[in-house]
């Protein structure tokens, strides 16, 4: 398959530059080299763009169904148990979920998806391709990242339970966390000695890739308290940590970029609901950006419908956010965000051949998504 004369809008270069891009088993092949035709199919997109598949770093979709009755549909959070790191996202995920067609015919290609923020510890989020039958069809990663939460939710949530506070919240947090590396050095000091290994613990032992920097906690954290706790925790632990909402990032701009770790900013595009979102704005990706950080823009979806994440794009942009720098929030960087940079999240010879064709810039409201490619098939 060769797409032909294309503007070709990559995610690494600033600059758009027109050419071919040349698709074999599912990968690009070559970017912007004028391929011969070689009885290859051709799909002529003269006068079009050519960008990557759009990603999402932080959405519920394929968990929080769509258009079923309350209730019916809620396989985001588990409501009787504070701390359940031993849940995965890929147990809930469906893929039949009829917001999924949506997504992918507004570009949005891939997404991490997993448990909501009900809970201090809620799970594993997969990393999966919007198409698909089965999750097993859609799946690129089981588990890219561990679902904790911080502020509001957990509070509000188990506030008749057993959290009331937000020292409660940290402090569970930190209990989990120290019973996993407990339970981490007893098996390593046991080696394949068996009568010598603890009992066996589901949640100790879901941890273990938290603690060993395997995949990183993924903090659900709006307020600046709220982020500072969660990178605290981390430092403590020596754990890998990416921010979920950031919401007030732009109030501690020297802080974060002293900790460096990335941020995936939204959803934006909502009503300020609770306390911890007062300080919501939109010129927050864009002090982040140029502040050097790592920046992702997420949707939370189904908070803002997923196929609206160009445009929650296009709203930074029009904030003051660089326009570049916002293509790259929905692209190559929630890629990196998620650990999945070597196949999807810019046009590169190697890559998952995930391709999103419009009649102009997809930031703007007003432009049309003419063609989606995901592994290299047309299925828009």
């Amino acid at each position: 398959m060769i797409i032909r004369n294309a503007m070709i809008h990559d995610a690494v270069h600033a600059e758009p530059y027109k050419g071919d891009l040349l698709i074999r088993d599912g990968k690009l092949v070559s970017v912007g080299k004028t391929v011969p035709d070689a009885g290859e199919e051709i799909f002529d997109a003269e006068g079009l763009r050519a960008y990557p598949g759009f990603v999402d770093a932080h959405s519920h979709i394929g968990l929080d169904g769509y258009g079923g009755p309350t209730g019916t549909t809620y396989d985001y959070n588990e409501m009787n148990d504070i701390c359940c790191p031993q849940l995965r996202g890929l147990d809930s995920y469906y893929a039949q979920d009829a917001a999924i067609p949506m997504a992918l015919a507004g570009g949005v290609t891939s997404v991490a998806a997993g448990p909501g923020s009900a809970n201090v510890l809620g799970g594993t989020f997969l990393a999966v391709k919007l198409f698909g039958n089965t999750v097993e069809e859609a799946m690129l990663s089981p588990a890219v990242a561990m679902k904790c939460a911080f502020g509001e939710n957990p509070k509000r949530c188990y506030r008749d339970k057993c959290d009331s506070a937000r020292m409660t919240t940290a402090a569970k947090l930190r209990e989990m966390l120290f019973k996993a590396k407990e339970y981490l050095d007893k098996k390593t000091l046991a080696g394949d000695d068996l009568s010598k290994m603890p009992a066996f613990d589901m949640k100790l032992e879901a941890l273990i890739p938290v603690m060993k920097r395997e995949i990183p906690l993924k903090a659900h954290a709006h307020r600046s308290d709220d982020i500072m706790t969660a990178l605290r925790i981390a430092r403590e632990f020596n754990l890998k940590i990416t921010l979920e909402h950031c919401t007030e990032g732009h109030l501690i701009v020297n802080e974060l970029k002293a900790a460096g770790v990335p941020v995936a900013v939204g959803p934006t595009l909502t009503n300020a609901s609770k306390l911890e979102l007062l300080n919501k704005s939109w010129t927050t990706p864009g002090i982040l950006a140029k502040a050097g950080l790592q920046v992702s823009i997420i949707t939370d979806a189904p908070v803002i419908p997923q196929q609206y994440l160009p445009l929650c794009a296009g709203l930074a942009v029009k904030a003051g956010m660089d326009p570049f720098q916002a293509l790259q929030a929905i692209t190559i960087n929630p890629a990196k965000h998620i650990g999945m940079d070597s196949r999807i999240g810019s046009l590169e010879p190697g890559k998952d051949a995930d391709i999103v064709l419009t009649d102009g810039d997809p930031l703007v409201s007003d432009t049309v998504v003419k063609a989606v490619f995901v592994n290299g098939v047309q299925r828009v």
